[in-house]
């Protein structure tokens, strides 16, 4: 089965220069007014030349199936809309965290690619191979052209894992897991279960990554188990971070430093792994702060979280920035150059964590901005950075962060959220995999930001 698998993650690989292995948050991290299974919803096809849409969506993650699913709504049975994306399979990735600690299955985790295509919408299962929005057209790497009205970009964060000297290759050695991966997430539960002593080391890279919170997740979740399972005394935990801090918003990160000195982890910070030595079971860093220091940590267990950047058929191209990523407007989300050019999620240069959560917000400004351009009015709404991250600390609790572009909390419920609560532990497990597959998805789900209002009187 386990061959199978990753058969089928490497025959998705996406048209997007992104695959499930290394690929978007979204379609990987994965929707859907009216979700069919019906062929003019599941069926996909090849793009020929001369094709238009009304909106073409770039990208078969979370963002482009919600932006999909709502744009297929607002145009109705005369429009046509459709989605661009090679892979076969769409994953809800957050789940991931807790696949790699053996409270959820791999399975739960994906569903079919045409089963989340929204009824009424084309799939082209294509790589995007240049993007040319002078001419209001993309090209396939197989050559055809697409013409749009509208273009969202929609490509979500690639991978890098060969970034780090000894990856992937190190995967096929016991040990060592990255829950990043659909391809290495059952690893990090097998190397949890094998662990009997030793050191246990958790990374996070020096480059933005989507849900800054997931490599301290699984840490706090293998500490859990090893108490469970009385292996804690024998080990040593390690957080090697390429950050100054715990997490980005202050709040969150004192409460996550508590956590970690109450259950003796060590936090080494502006560590940036560099290499894998997996014959000797090293994990060599580079000390961001002395430049030309590395130091080497033998580990009996490592989680890597992997370098990450812009996929890459959006670098060089005409609609991002010199970074690589889709340069947009961070409160319309419209580009800042080509107007009937639009990105959401983790492709984007929004100075925002990319989250799943954040996507989600995003959606639902987008929207109201592709419906001011369709008529000719001004924009109104702005996108205010509103994200989430469920920062799991056990298998039962959970402090569940939620901020703005400020890094100011925009915490929804009416009660302290810097604390592990059992409630938000069955918010992140239970509730949030089918708001995503039934809410989220078919575009039915903006974010949580009116439920804050009620539940704040108003005030924000």
């Amino acid at each position: 089965m386990a061959a199978l698998r990753t058969l089928a993650l490497r025959r998705s690989a996406g048209a997007l220069g992104a695959t499930p292995l290394h690929g978007p948050a979204s379609s990987r991290h994965g929707g859907q007014a009216g979700v069919s299974s019906s062929p003019s919803s599941s069926a996909s096809s090849s793009a020929s030349a001369g094709d238009y849409y009304d909106v073409l969506v770039i990208g078969g993650g979370t963002g482009g199936i919600t932006m999909a699913a709502r744009m297929r709504r607002k145009l109705g049975s005369s429009g046509k809309v459709a989605v661009m994306e090679p892979s076969e399979m769409h994953y809800y990735q957050p789940m991931w965290t807790l696949v790699g600690a053996g409270a959820k299955r791999f399975g739960q985790s994906g569903r079919s690619t045409a089963s989340v295509i929204p009824s009424g919408v084309r799939w082209l299962q294509e790589r995007v191979g240049t993007f040319e929005p002078e001419q209001n057209r993309v090209r396939t790497v197989s050559g055809a052209q697409i013409n749009y009205k509208y273009l969202i970009v929609a490509m979500g964060i690639q991978l890098n894992y060969e970034q780090v000297r000894g990856l992937p290759e190190a995967f096929e050695e016991a040990g060592i897991g990255s829950n990043y991966s659909g391809l290495y997430v059952d690893k990090t539960w097998r190397a949890l279960q094998d662990f009997r002593e030793g050191n246990a080391i958790f990374t996070l890279p020096n480059t933005p990554i989507k849900c800054a919170g997931a490599p301290q997740k699984i840490m706090y979740l293998a500490d859990d188990y090893m108490r469970k399972t009385g292996k804690r005394d024998k080990a040593n935990f390690h957080f090697c971070t390429s950050l100054a801090v715990m997490f980005g918003v202050k709040k969150y990160a004192d409460v996550l430093a508590k956590i970690a000195a109450k259950r003796n982890i060590a936090v080494n910070f502006r560590h940036n792994l560099v290499e894998v030595r997996a014959d000797r079971r090293e994990a060599v860093f580079e000390k961001l702060d002395q430049p030309g220091e590395t130091v080497t940590l033998e580990y009996n267990l490592l989680h890597v979280t992997p370098p990450m950047g812009p996929v890459n058929v959006l670098k060089g191209s005409a609609v991002a920035d010199a970074a690589g990523w889709v340069d947009v407007d961070k409160g319309t989300l419209q580009h800042k150059r080509y107007p009937n050019v639009f990105g959401i999620g983790d492709c984007t240069n929004i100075p925002t964590s990319k989250t799943a959560a954040a996507i989600a917000a995003q959606s639902a400004v987008l929207d109201k901005t592709i419906s001011r351009v369709m008529k000719g009015k001004a924009i109104l709404h702005a996108y205010d950075g509103y994200t989430s991250c469920p920062l799991v600390t056990s298998y039962k609790t959970c402090v569940l962060a939620e901020f703005d572009f400020n890094g100011q909390p925009l915490e929804t419920f009416p009660f302290d959220q810097g604390k592990e609560r059992r409630t938000m532990y069955h918010l992140k497990a239970d509730v949030m995999p089918p708001l995503y597959w039934h809410g989220l998805l078919k575009g039915l789900w903006g974010g949580p930001g009116i439920y804050r209002k009620m539940m704040h009187l108003g005030f924000k």
